[in-house]
């Protein structure tokens, strides 16, 4: 029986938070079904069949998917230890790709093409993890409100705490990911008593939480809103669907620190048996397959050889303020804190 068979069969009643991603018209579990070369253990749970399809056509290697929250998927490798049988664990926030290598269920590797294609800052410096795309959190505004000389170019986070944007201010809930990784740096950036200002300050402009990003564009676009924070591949897709679609990005803070980033990105899991095709995969997503991986969802590639899909290069150039994975897993914590403390809901 294949190693990969006994370990299945070795994992009956083990942790099961996790769910089985299935794809249209492919094997149950995934593209090569459950037998798979790769078992990708992923809380990146859209546009999945593209990219690693075409991975599978050009390698042979096939590939499945199991499906759950960063921190489930976490447990569960951990749970299943050296009879885990996954090869790669894909996340969508750089602090919970840090929180990975802390707890040791990575394996470094060495790689020259991986460390050409990924930043320093969006890779692990013991190769452990690498990102494969990013995502900006930035600055949305309904055009028939807000003028772009409205924002303060140099902290437009904390900018958002002036008085004149009291009742125009939408963003997203304290249990986001999205929004305590956007404190975490702020907290890494300027020091806790200044992130709390700043959140405070929103508090006091009367924010209107809404539940995710897609409502909080929407609102922006109908005018209940006339400023918020969200994602900036969410405006590329309401703007595919609907090219009226009247919400703009400013790219935040270009005058100081940069705009907020975050990463999705993957490494391979310490117990893998294909440790060496985990690692193809990896370098094929950040490399040949990195347009394939991010245009679907309109993210941003991390190879800078690699142009951005036409809708999000409509957005334009930004700086980007440096990733700090530490700071976001190690100051997760404390962000949620500062939320609390705030009264922000």
């Amino acid at each position: 029986m294949p190693t990969r068979r006994l370990k299945r069969a070795g994992l009956a009643g083990l942790v099961t938070t996790a769910t089985v991603l299935p794809l249209a018209g492919c094997g149950v579990l995934g593209i090569g079904g459950s037998n798979a070369d790769l078992q990708i253990y992923s809380a990146r749970h859209y546009d999945l069949e593209g990219a690693f399809g075409d991975f599978q056509e050009e390698t042979g290697i096939t590939v499945e998917f199991i499906s759950g929250s960063d921190a489930e998927l976490l447990q569960r490798i951990k749970a299943e230890g050296a009879d885990g049988e996954a090869d790669v664990f894909m996340t969508v926030d750089a602090g919970a790709l840090w929180n990975a290598g802390q707890e040791g269920v990575l394996k470094p590797v060495e790689s020259a093409a991986l460390t050409e294609a990924v930043p320093t800052d969006l890779r692990d410096s013991g190769n452990q993890w690498f990102g494969l795309a990013m995502r900006a959190r930035t600055t949305m505004y309904n055009p028939d409100k807000v003028k772009p000389t409205d924002f303060d170019a140099t902290n437009t986070y904390a900018g958002l705490t002036d008085p004149k944007w009291k009742g125009r201010l939408c963003m997203r809930d304290s249990t986001s990911a999205y929004t305590q990784s956007l404190v975490a740096s702020l907290i890494d950036l300027e020091g806790r008593d200044k992130a709390l200002a700043t959140v405070k300050g929103w508090v006091a402009n009367e924010v209107d939480i809404k539940s995710n990003d897609v409502e909080l564009l929407k609102a922006i676009d109908a005018g209940t809103c006339d400023v918020g924070i969200t994602n900036h591949y969410y405006l590329a897709r309401e703007q595919k669907k609907n090219p009226d679609f009247n919400v703009a990005p400013f790219w935040a803070s270009q005058e100081g620190a940069g705009t907020h980033v975050n990463i999705s990105g993957a490494g391979v899991v310490k117990t893998s048996d294909n440790a060496a095709q985990a690692q193809q995969l990896i370098e094929w997503l950040a490399s040949k397959g990195q347009s394939a991986f991010v245009d679907g969802n309109h993210e941003y590639p991390v190879n800078e050889s690699v142009k951005p899909e036409p809708v999000i290069a409509e957005f334009g150039e930004f700086k980007r303020m440096p990733v700090s994975a530490e700071a976001y897993g190690s100051q997760n914590a404390e962000a949620v804190k500062v939320l609390s403390e705030a009264g922000y809901k």
